[in-house]
Formats: structure tokens, C-alpha cells, sequence
């Protein structure tokens, strides 16, 4: 690709974080790292002519083919404070998951030791002290015990480091100063997902397109005269998770607008399911607002820096963008002129343009418009005797 190189997968998960050491090595050598959508490279797939098996040669080109005539691949940028968030939140994430796991397992453990077990949420001081009024018989009954025991250990063990990291989550978010904390249920744990994910809120266009982004926004099925919206299964499914803790949150408290927007949307008709999804949007826009907020004042306390430093440094600030316009985006060569009635139609010479010269062929290709020569056309580039084009 000249001066940089293309990457493909910037869907999250696996392939995001195996993606991410190439990356950062990409970039400390100097290169440009242009982040390709994987359905934008399978468009170029669908149009090629060539093989279409999936194998990285064949992957190769239609990822730089996309990377080099779309607009809308950003490029990669090094780790910033909001990649320190991610890492926490995912810590933070992770944990949570474990313990879940170990209190199911402690669950099933103190079953065959209580008769009837715990039939609510447990805690490790709970189990504890039903754990000590057990008095299990027999060498099977004694091994129950000891592993309900050792279960009870690793729960107490993982509250401990979730707390650790809920406190590393509040220390991290403070930092930069967000202003995201300021809406009524967004702590610690929803701004550091948020920002981890969204990471540039620029990407994300306005509010109607974040909310899209993180599936908030509602998805039309209407038909004819019949106008419906159902609940959209897209975006990122972790920001709509931090969002509905948010609008959960306020709906909890009385006093909060949360909670008014749902009893307006109750009083409307809504079921309590269509009035969540009303404040989960009302927190997306809010959550957007305030990331563009926090954008800007950044931006503005990073101007006076880069105007004071214009010309010191050794190279350019932002690098060069990969070229995006591409050719569809640009006007058709030789268009015709627009018609003009009182003139009535115009009579086209067969072969040749209004100056007398070929008329060059034009192809489109997956790099664009190639210019060719007419057939039946000599190396001088002239029309037959007869002014028309023969097929040689």
C-alpha cells in the first residue's frame, strides 16, 4: 500500500486483541495501520474475478483494495487512556464472571450437605456459617465438606480482587477528568466500559448514529401503511449492557428523571418494556452528549500545546490519511454537457468527441477507472479512414 498497511477485523473479540500486537509494532516502525471492516473486504470479494477461496493471499488484496478506496477506515492510533479503562473493565468483567461460576459450584456443593440448600443469592459469610452447622458422615461426606470449604475460600479470594479492581476502575476514570460520572447511574465501573469501547466518540457521527452503534436505537419492520419499530439485536452489546445498568439504575430511585420518563411512557400506554427502551435511549443520547463535551475541552486544552510547538517537530502531528476518496465518489470523466432544448438534439460523430480526437475507453476495475485504448486503434492513437472504430 505505498506508505502504510491494511488490517482486517475491527469487530472486538478475539481477533481484535490478536490484532493488537501488529499493530502497535506496525506503528513504532513508522507505518500507517488502516483499520478494514471485514464486510467491506468481502464486498471487494464479491466483485472480483479472481479466485474467491479463503486463504490470505486471497484476502490480502481485497483488504488493500478496500483499505485504499474507502473513506471510512480509521486508522490506528497507539494506546491512550482509554485502552487503560478497557483493560480494567474487561479485568472487572472477567472477575465477575468467576465469581458467578464459583457461587453456582458452591450452589450445587452445599445442596448434598443442607437438605434443600440456599435458595437465594449466597454470600461467603453465609456459607460459612452453614458450612459449620453441617456435620456431614462418612469419607465421601467429609470430602463434600472440604471442597464446600475451598469453594468458599475462592469466593472470598474474588470479592477481594473485584473490589481491588473497582477501585483501580475509579482511580482510572478520574484521571482524565470525565464529565460521564455527572449523569444519574453512570459510576466507576459503566463510564470505564464506555469510554474503553467508544474510545473516539468523533467515529461515531451524532446521536442518532451512537445509538445505532450501540443498539439502542429501535429498528424499522414497517410494511405499507403499517409503521413498526421492534427492538434491535445489533451494535455493541457491552455499551447497551452498561447502558441498561444506567436506565435500571434510575428507574430504581423515585426521585430521579429516569424514573419520570418511565412513568410518563407508562401513563402513554407503554408496556414496561417499551419504557425501558425509551430511557435506555435518553441515556445513549446523554452518555454521546457528554463524550462530545469531553472531546471538545480536550481538543481546546490541546491547541495552545500544538500551535506553541508548530515547526520543532521532526515530523508531521497527525499523519498523512491514507487516500479514501474513491473513484465512484468522483465525477464520471468526460460527462456530457447538460442539454439544452432550444438547441434541440445534438448529433454525435460516431468514434469521436466534439474536438475530432478518439474516444478513449474507460474500464472499471477494482482500482479504478483504467484508461485503454479503443480497438482497432494503431499505436498512433487515429480512427480508420471511415472515422468509426473497427474491431481489429
Amino acid at each position: 500500500m505505498g506508505d502504510g498497511l491494511a488490517r482486517a477485523g475491527l469487530g472486538g473479540g478475539r481477533r481484535r486483541r490478536a490484532g493488537h500486537l501488529p499493530d502497535w509494532q506496525l506503528l513504532a516502525a513508522g507505518e500507517q495501520v488502516p483499520g478494514v471492516q471485514p464486510k467491506l473486504a468481502a464486498r471487494v470479494r464479491l466483485l472480483a474475478c479472481e479466485a474467491v477461496n479463503k486463504n490470505d493471499p486471497n484476502d490480502a488484496r481485497p483488504v488493500a483494495v478496500a483499505a485504499l478506496r474507502s473513506p471510512s477506515c480509521p486508522l490506528a492510533c497507539p494506546d491512550d487512556h482509554a485502552m487503560v479503562l478497557k483493560i480494567w473493565a474487561r479485568r472487572y468483567r472477567d472477575l465477575g464472571r468467576s465469581r458467578t461460576q464459583i457461587a453456582c459450584r458452591l450452589h450445587a456443593a452445599l445442596c448434598e450437605l443442607v437438605p434443600g440448600g440456599l435458595g437465594k443469592e449466597i454470600s461467603a459469610g453465609q456459607a460459612g456459617r452453614l458450612l459449620q452447622e453441617a456435620g456431614p458422615s462418612g469419607a465421601a461426606g467429609q470430602a463434600r465438606l472440604e471442597l464446600a470449604e475451598e469453594l468458599v475460600g475462592d469466593l472470598r479470594h474474588t470479592g477481594a480482587r473485584i473490589s481491588e479492581t473497582r477501585k483501580k476502575l475509579a482511580t482510572a476514570v478520574l484521571a482524565p477528568g470525565t464529565s460521564l460520572t455527572e449523569i444519574f447511574g453512570v459510576g466507576p465501573v459503566v463510564a470505564a466500559i464506555v469510554i474503553g469501547d467508544v474510545r473516539d466518540v468523533s467515529r461515531s457521527g451524532g446521536r442518532d448514529r451512537f445509538a445505532a452503534c450501540n443498539g439502542t436505537a429501535p429498528t424499522g419492520v414497517s410494511s405499507g401503511k403499517r409503521k413498526v419499530h421492534r427492538l434491535s439485536r445489533r451494535g455493541n452489546r457491552r455499551i447497551n449492557h452498561a447502558i441498561h445498568m444506567a436506565a435500571v439504575t434510575q428507574v430504581r430511585y423515585p426521585h430521579s428523571g429516569g424514573r419520570a420518563c418511565c412513568d410518563k411512557k407508562l401513563a402513554e400506554g407503554k408496556t414496561p418494556k417499551e419504557a425501558l427502551r425509551a430511557l435506555k435511549r435518553q441515556v445513549s443520547d446523554a452518555i454521546c452528549k457528554h463524550l462530545k463535551a469531553d472531546s471538545a475541552r480536550v481538543a481546546a486544552s490541546d491547541a495552545p500545546a500544538r500551535e506553541g510547538t508548530r515547526g520543532t517537530t521532526l515530523s508531521p502531528a497527525r499523519p498523512a490519511h491514507t487516500p479514501g476518496a474513491g473513484s465512484s465518489a468522483k465525477p464520471l470523466p468526460d460527462q456530457f454537457p447538460p442539454y439544452d432544448q432550444s438547441q434541440g438534439p445534438a448529433k454525435a460523430t460516431p468514434g469521436k468527441h466534439s474536438g475530432g480526437e478518439a474516444a478513449p475507453i474507460f474500464l472499471l476495475t477494482q482500482r479504478g477507472f483504467d484508461l485503454h485504448a479503443p480497438r482497432g486503434v494503431g499505436a498512433s492513437g487515429q480512427p480508420g479512414a471511415d472515422g468509426t472504430f473497427r474491431r481489429a
